[in-house]
């Protein structure tokens, strides 16, 4: 559930057009989540398995496959955008997230005019662009709060690429201030689970407790967020579900539960997670604990740069597939 007396929000971490029309309203209304997102996997998963779109589709005949995706994205986000806009005129978060076409993740000008042009055609002011933490999209999520549009800053998966989110954060969002400012907030949507999906064989072989890194690593960075004092940006565990393994469907959501922080993660995982008794806050851990941690994988030889630039490639790479492969059934 979201926690307001510890500033902690739940979203969920999934789209899809008959959700949005029934059961998502129910969730908002009891309090079990204040927010949503998406990402090209999610919506590649709806689209192409999903019998709610086939109308629109329908109705589409003669445009490109792009233009397809856009439109039926479009009209979702509008749809959750709207069902959350009573949470976010009261403060309470509210935001839906559309990310930005994947193949732009090393091209800050399109990023830029892409997240314009999907925010305008939105029309709703509590939605968030989503934009990968590369080089190119450090300049895409300033200019884009420089003009007010709340920036979700996505696969971050280390300590430096939070870091330069929180520079082009406070850069936007001073820029925006000047030009008269208003409304605007950002995440940077730390990613989880996958470091143990990558690690967790290797480490077991070393006699290392398994299913802690991807922790220990968001434990890290949700510091370095919360040591700039920054109100309007938090840290949003995300890929927080649990794949393939016997931990607990919200072992992740559990062990970051913190304050001033966003959790996203699937349903099923929200639906576990709020079956049992709330927990108190796992966070913040001490930065000697976490330092302690790494430090003992540096001595049995794990790189941490090296698995931060794998992860992140992989990360990319699978989103520009699952963006690719539904663009080839629109078309």
């Amino acid at each position: 559930m979201v926690n307001r007396d510890i500033n902690f929000s739940l979203w969920l971490d999934f789209v899809e057009r008959d959700y949005l029309k029934n059961a998502f309203s129910k969730l908002i209304d009891n309090g079990t989540i204040n927010g949503a997102t998406s990402n090209p996997s999610i919506f590649a998963s709806a689209i192409t398995t999903s019998p709610a779109y086939k109308e629109q589709l329908a109705s589409l005949t003669g445009k490109s496959a792009k233009e397809k995706y856009e439109a039926l994205a479009v009209d979702d986000i509008r749809s959750a955008a709207q069902a959350l806009r009573a949470s976010y005129d009261e403060g309470n978060d509210g935001y839906i997230s559309i990310e930005v076409d994947p193949f732009l993740s090393n091209d800050t000008q399109g990023s830029i005019e892409e997240g314009k042009r999907l925010f305008t055609a939105i029309g709703e002011p509590n939605v968030m662009v989503k934009i990968p933490a590369t080089e190119a999209g450090y300049d895409a999520m300033t200019e884009l709060l420089c003009n007010g549009i709340s920036v979700n800053a996505t696969l971050i998966f280390s300590p430096k690429q939070a870091q330069k989110c929180l520079k082009a954060m406070k850069k936007g969002m001073d820029g925006f201030e000047a030009s008269g400012g208003g409304r605007v907030e950002s995440v940077i949507s730390v990613f989880v689970s996958r470091f143990d999906r990558l690690l967790d064989a290797d480490l077991e072989q070393e006699g290392i407790a398994v299913s802690k890194t991807g922790i220990y690593n968001a434990a890290k960075i949700y510091n370095l967020v919360e040591s700039h004092h920054t109100p309007a940006v938090r840290t949003l565990f995300a890929s927080t579900g649990v794949k393939g393994n016997n931990l607990p469907a919200d072992y992740y959501m559990r062990a970051l539960l913190a304050p001033h922080s966003v959790n996203t993660a699937p349903l099923a995982t929200i639906e576990s997670y709020i079956s049992k008794k709330e927990s108190l806050p796992r966070l913040p851990l001490e930065d000697d604990v976490i330092n302690g941690y790494f430090t003992k994988l540096a001595d049995n030889g794990f790189d941490m740069d090296a698995i931060y630039a794998e992860l992140l490639q992989d990360g990319l790479s699978a989103f520009e597939k699952a963006f690719s492969e539904m663009l080839e059934t629109l078309a």
